[in-house]
């Protein structure tokens, strides 16, 4: 993995093994991307208490890791996870961090598929 791109960091998106459901967004060090092939469960580098976190090491919702796709720059990479405990991974105690519609103008709509 390329973490010299973002200054040590990459972006680790989150997805549902079983109903592709994008779940969360973080980002990883090399020291998170190192614990988590190791424990199989999601590790994080919080920017902003500056320190590793394991999703789920207070509440129990873990991420628990099945599959981990990179993309073609290697400095982006996708989990596919089994969701544990009550499967709420937002902090808003939602499933997924991405629950809220943007509206999209009428030329942006008329170019999808494009």
């Amino acid at each position: 993995m390329d973490f010299a791109k973002l200054g040590g960091l990459i972006p680790a998106v989150v997805q549902d093994n079983t109903t592709d459901e994008v779940l969360m967004v973080g980002f990883m060090n090399d020291d998170a991307w190192k614990i988590t092939h190791e424990t199989g469960y999601v590790t994080f580098f919080s920017r902003t208490r500056n320190r590793l976190w394991t999703k789920g090491e207070t509440s129990g919702n873990r991420l628990k890791v099945l599959e981990v796709l990179i993309d073609c720059d290697e400095d982006t990479a996708l989990f596919k996870v089994q969701r544990e405990g009550d499967g709420n991974v937002c902090h808003l105690n939602r499933v997924s961090c991405f629950v809220r519609a943007e509206p999209v103008s009428p030329e942006l709509r008329a170019t999808k598929g494009a």
